[in-house]
């Protein structure tokens, strides 16, 4: 979340007033007029979201995090804008080995409010870096793709556009004989296991990182506060008037990390939507409730104290999903963000655990022609 420094102690001592005061600064070392730019931008509509974005990428590849520090020789990348079949203009992004075939691909869900331009990017690049295609889209309403900040209408729609975009991926001749993968993060977790449920036979397994199958009860608004709730989404779906606790705060262990998320300039950080908060939890209720019909290979990793979604869900997934091949990884007293907001070396031993997953599970026999 947002990080603003206060004004400096001697000068409220001085008595300097609010007016002739220093502005505080978000980011250091940042030109003013940029800073102010992204400031004032309303990020509603995807074509501001773009324009901040593109003047504030640089700055984003320049903190100081694990995630950007690593450089990854012979990593390709492309961005693209496309309409899908619902005429919504959407993002994606891939990364890729440029020297060599690709042993799979991997195709990533980000979690709610976020992007695949910021720190899903350096998750990206790690395992493009390992023999991987790995494939990406901000979902309507989020990052760079059309839609209200922050709004899901309908998380089953949400659903619907992820699978058509990777069906896309999938279909591409250079990937059609590839063993193909579901990475989902958070609220991605949510989004894998729904297109999995939908293509039950179509996925060579699923990496599933602090997965949305229940919203911690931390989180969670009070039953009398959800009735109120539900019955205000039937006349403001949009408004921004769901109570919620500073989310990064709760997913970010190391401080100075969770100070960087202010960095994703592009991410939903107000109050949930009256609607995307109602599909979330409905989302959850439901995924929470067919976890026995979870069928290909998994590898379920999650910090034991995580307090945004609940750990013991993903180990009622692990012991009710009816695969044979499955694989429960549990982060001693790690927060939420396991791939962003932890220690380095934790970090990069998740990374690390899932990259092996992805070697054992990636030799797929090639039919012949």
């Amino acid at each position: 979340m947002p990080h603003v420094q206060s004004a400096p102690a001697a000068a409220t001592a001085a008595g300097m007033s609010a007016a002739t005061a220093p502005a505080p600064r978000r980011w250091e070392g940042v030109d003013q007029a940029l800073e102010r730019m992204v400031l004032r931008a309303c990020l509603d509509q995807a074509p501001e979201r773009r324009r901040v974005r593109e003047a504030f990428k640089n700055v984003q590849l320049s903190i100081d995090h694990c995630l950007f520090n690593e450089q990854y020789s012979g990593i390709g990348t492309k961005e693209s804008y496309e309409l899908n079949s619902r005429g919504v203009e959407i993002f994606s992004k891939c990364w890729f080995p440029e020297n060599h075939r690709i042993k799979a691909i991997v195709c990533l869900c980000h979690g709610y409010g976020d992007t695949c331009t910021f720190f899903l990017d350096g998750i990206a690049r790690k395992i493009a870096s390992a023999g991987y295609g790995v494939f990406a889209l901000d979902y309507p309403g989020f990052g760079l793709s059309e839609g209200l900040h922050g709004y899901i209408p309908s998380f089953d729609t949400l659903v619907d556009d992820v699978a058509e975009h990777f069906a896309k991926v999938k279909e591409n001749p250079e990937h059609r004989s590839l063993p193909s993968f579901l990475f989902g993060q958070s609220m991605g977790g949510a989004v894998a296991m729904k297109v999995h449920f939908k293509q039950r036979n179509e996925w060579d397994g699923a990496i599933l990182v602090a997965p949305m199958c229940k919203i911690s009860d931390d989180v969670v608004p009070p039953w009398p506060v959800q009735q109120v709730l539900i019955f205000l989404a039937r006349l403001l779906p949009k408004e921004k008037l769901v109570p919620q606790k500073d989310l990064a705060e709760l997913a970010f262990k190391e401080k100075k990390k969770q100070e960087q998320c202010s960095y994703n300039v592009i991410a939903y950080k107000d109050k949930p939507r009256l609607r995307t908060a109602l599909e979330l939890l409905r989302t959850t209720k439901e995924i929470e409730s067919h976890l026995e019909e979870v069928s290909l290979p998994i590898i379920i990793l999650h910090g034991e104290g995580d307090l945004v979604t609940d750990p013991s869900v993903s180990k009622a997934l692990y012991e009710k999903a009816k695969s044979s091949d499955k694989t429960l990884r549990l982060y001693k007293e790690a927060y939420h963000a396991i791939l962003e907001g932890e220690p380095d070396e934790t970090i990069f031993q998740v990374l690390d655990d899932i990259i092996s997953w992805l070697d054992q599970h990636s030799t797929k026999e090639v039919p012949l022609s």
